[in-house]
């Protein structure tokens, strides 16, 4: 896909990157200088787990530290890895600016998963590091302040959600991408798009709160979240979202027999317990 401006404003989707993000980008790929300069400006500052600032490097590294895996290069040298002109992984860096502590709380778990792995000799990725890359790619946050709505999406019923409670969910109910992989299928959504959702109750007047404010509390609440121990254990974790069902991302869900899509929407899974 070529390059294109004004991405940014194609879509509600894009809402909370636009926050962090220069009011319009240059008619050619921005390189990695502006990019780490947006970085390089952001207060508070974009750091890893360790504290040292996020830079990025081209992919693959020439450094002698081009030996290390993604995710170790991140924790323990700070180096973002970047192709130029490269959607996912511009999207990456901008997710990096718009939640900075919950992207480094993600590589932080990720390595630390990745070393018990090594340690035990495990030869496969266990169901924590699927649910981290999972979120990392494809993750939306869903903030309500009513819990009723929140067991509505976590109990598959989409079209009682979405459509009948339409005004309910406008008024009381925020979504925000997270997964650069699903900001990349933003940028041309089909029906079918599907993150993979954390809930969490918010206080009315945190709806009512600028958007900066409200990513800034969202951040620090991820992190907190993904980085205890005894949450964010396996894929089930996260509660699947319809992306285009969310009012107002799609045109076409302005109709409720949009929601009568069963491939798209589908029932919650049968219990396989017996």
């Amino acid at each position: 896909m070529k390059w294109d401006p004004y991405f940014l404003a194609r879509s509600l989707m894009f809402e909370p990157l636009r926050a962090h993000a220069p009011q319009s980008f240059p008619d050619q790929w921005p390189g990695l200088p502006a990019l780490q300069r947006l970085l390089d400006q952001r207060q508070p500052p974009v750091v890893v787990a360790s504290g040292a600032p996020l830079r990025l490097v081209p992919q693959p590294g020439k450094s002698s530290r081009s030996g290390l895996r993604y995710e170790e290069r991140i924790y323990c040298c700070g180096e973002l890895q970047v192709r130029e002109s490269n959607w996912h992984d511009l999207l990456n860096v901008l997710v990096w600016l718009t939640f900075p502590r919950a992207k480094a709380a993600l590589n932080a778990r990720h390595h630390a998963a990745f070393e018990e792995r090594a340690s035990t000799g495990a030869p496969n990725r266990g169901p924590t590091e699927d649910a981290l890359t999972l979120f990392d790619e494809g993750g939306v946050v869903v903030v309500a302040a009513s819990p009723e709505l929140l067991d509505l999406l976590r109990s598959f019923a989409w079209k009682e959600l979405f459509w009948r409670r339409r005004l309910e969910v406008a008024a009381s109910m925020r979504f925000f991408l997270f997964g650069h992989a699903l900001y990349e299928k933003a940028l041309r959504p089909f029906v079918g798009i599907t993150g993979r959702g954390l809930c969490f109750e918010v206080e009315t007047d945190f709806l009512n709160a600028p958007v900066a404010d409200q990513l800034a509390e969202l951040d620090t609440r991820l992190a907190s979240h993904i980085g205890a121990p005894d949450l964010f254990n396996a894929p089930k974790s996260l509660a699947p979202v319809p992306i285009l069902g969310v009012p107002g991302w799609c045109a076409e869900n302005e109709t409720g027999s949009y929601y009568d899509n069963t491939d798209y929407f589908r029932s919650r899974p049968k219990s396989r317990d017996p």
